[in-house]
């Protein structure tokens, strides 16, 4: 939905990204929130927490030795010092937005998959799951940036709909809540939701695959401009900057401009070689 260009490159050219910092420093900052829970709930202090950064890090360079170029340009070691100080700030103030003492998930950091009527699979991994005495399920997922302004708010939810939309298929349970903690500016927003609002996400989710199917077809990826252009890695490779992507690798068949496209799916990723699957964020 961000842009189809840039989906082609991740997914089908599978092209190498650099790692960033802001990305790298969420995913320590989430693996910390994770690990804390392991602790009993009297020790899950803000201290407690904090001194798993470095443990952390070393664990996430070991496991992905590429992040240690972030820093290769800082032989004194200052702005890994100034980056580590940061996500124990992140880290801090979550203390200030949840009480960790008071919660128990019943799951962290859990991979789901579902397949759909349509034989569509979604699945992604969601950060915490809450289950309350009575059943209720509250889905959290935590964000290291800032809280989007209100007019972009639906599309931050849409994400937490998609993993609300799985654990519907899959258990056939609606969750009562879903909570986006944004650890950058404070903030917490929730939204409850019902049975209509999943409905509309997996017709949304279905007329999404129908396009990306068209589009694996005829080779047609067209790139969205917008803000978010000044952080991508594929700007040489990009039209809208002066570059020419790469050779399309799969075979491509012209589009047929008045054929209905609905429900052409399975035969496009047979031929690629690829599930039919969406994944999310």
């Amino acid at each position: 939905m961000q842009c189809p260009l840039l989906y082609r490159f991740r997914v089908i050219d599978r092209l190498p990204q650099k790692p960033s910092e802001a990305a790298t420093r969420g995913t320590l900052v989430h693996a910390v929130l994770e690990r804390l829970f392991d602790n009993p709930a009297t020790e899950r202090t803000a201290g407690r927490a904090t001194a798993l950064i470095p443990g952390q890090w070393d664990r996430l360079l070991e496991s992905k030795p590429e992040l240690s170029e972030l820093f290769a340009e800082d032989p004194q070691g200052e702005r890994l010092s100034r980056w580590l100080s940061e996500a124990e700030r992140l880290v801090e103030r979550w203390f200030s937005l949840e009480d960790p003492t008071r919660l128990e998930p019943a799951e962290r950091e859990l991979f789901v998959e579902t397949e759909l009527e349509s034989g569509l699979r979604l699945r992604g991994v969601i950060d915490r799951i809450d289950v309350t005495p009575a059943g209720d399920v509250r889905i959290v997922d935590y964000k290291t940036g800032k809280a989007p302004r209100p007019e972009y708010a639906e599309g931050a939810l849409f994400q937490m709909k998609f993993y609300a939309l799985v654990i519907w298929r899959l258990k056939g349970v609606v969750p009562r809540r879903l909570q986006l903690v944004y650890l950058g500016s404070g903030d917490v927003m929730t939204y409850d939701p019902v049975v209509a609002d999943l409905e509309r996400v997996e017709r949304k989710l279905l007329a999404l695959w129908e396009a990306i199917s068209l589009a694996t077809e005829t080779g047609e990826w067209r790139p969205r401009p917008t803000k978010l252009c000044g952080w991508c890695d594929h700007q040489a490779l990009c039209p809208e900057f002066g570059g020419t992507p790469p050779v399309y690798p799969l075979s491509v068949r012209p589009a047929e401009p008045a054929q209905d496209v609905q429900g052409r799916m399975d035969p496009v990723h047979a031929e690629a070689g690829r599930p039919v699957a969406l994944e999310g964020p």
